[in-house]
């Protein structure tokens, strides 16, 4: 090893360190998730229908430029064909493109309709987007809570050491039941935000003044990490979501849990009221 390095020099220690780091390039996702809803199975099925097509076309557009290059190179001899305006390699070069398109068109088409298609949900939640956090809305059971990031500032400023989902923790969940068409509603007090959960399949801008709509039917039980996709201030890095999914039986346990937590906390709120204005 140190002949290696005495050779080689900083060039030797650069490779061997890139060798030493492989393993960790393993953890890296280059695409994006499949996700754990219809919609973002499709728009998953979409994006790699498109990149194979993108794929395939640069093969057969590179493959047939370095061909001609190769094998119609001067050194050989090759004289540049002449001709001008042919009707058939017009009409072809245009009937191409427009099939791939089409057929590129009519699926992405279909997962579009698919994601706007908010009918039929059985649960609508209204999310709103404050600087910095998030305000959750459960129309149908009456109650609402704040959800804030609840990673300690000693770690941001790196007084103690980072924990596993660093800037990705918040006090409250969004809890939601599994199986269930959920329809979810954004918008923001103050400037432009924007709800993402990179599992769910989406992204909607939350904007002052407007309500964007998307759904969501999540068929798996777990914990789903995502954060505020817009530049929204200085606080924007501090704006994680956390959507947990659980069984029926558990979020109607969670709903009561919500409500008993909300009638007492109003209850106290009176009494301190009543106390104030004797």
């Amino acid at each position: 090893m140190v002949s290696f390095f005495s050779r080689w020099g900083v060039a030797g220690m650069g490779v061997c360190a890139w060798l030493m780091s492989v393993p960790a390039l393993a953890d890296w996702e280059l695409n994006m998730p499949r996700g754990v809803t219809p919609v973002s199975r499709e728009v998953y099925d979409l994006h790699m229908l498109i990149f194979w097509i993108c794929v395939a076309i640069g093969v057969v557009v590179f493959g047939v430029m370095f061909y001609s290059i190769y094998h119609h190179r001067k050194d050989k001899g090759a004289v540049a064909a002449q001709f001008h305006e042919s009707t058939a390699l017009e009409f072809l070069w245009t009937l191409v493109p427009l099939l791939i398109l089409v057929g590129m068109a009519i699926p992405a088409t279909r997962t579009l309709v698919a994601m706007e298609n908010t009918g039929g949900a059985e649960l609508t939640i209204k999310v709103t987007g404050y600087q910095w956090r998030w305000k959750y809305d459960y129309l149908d059971h009456d109650f609402s809570f704040f959800s804030t990031m609840s990673t300690p500032w000693e770690q941001i400023n790196n007084v103690v050491q980072k924990g596993e989902n660093y800037l990705l923790e918040v006090d409250n969940h969004m809890v939601v039941p599994v199986d269930t068409k959920l329809r979810i509603l954004t918008t923001a007090a103050d400037v432009i935000h924007a709800w993402w959960v990179p599992d769910l399949g989406w992204k909607r801008d939350a904007i002052p003044g407007f309500i964007n709509e998307n759904w969501a039917l999540i068929e798996e039980p777990g914990v789903y990490r995502g954060q505020c996709a817009e530049l929204c201030g200085r606080g924007h890095g501090y704006m994680p979501i956390v959507v947990e999914a659980v069984s029926k039986e558990d979020y109607r346990t969670w709903v009561a849990n919500m409500k008993a937590a909300q009638v007492a906390g109003s209850a106290t709120t009176d009494a301190a009221n009543v106390a104030m204005s004797q």
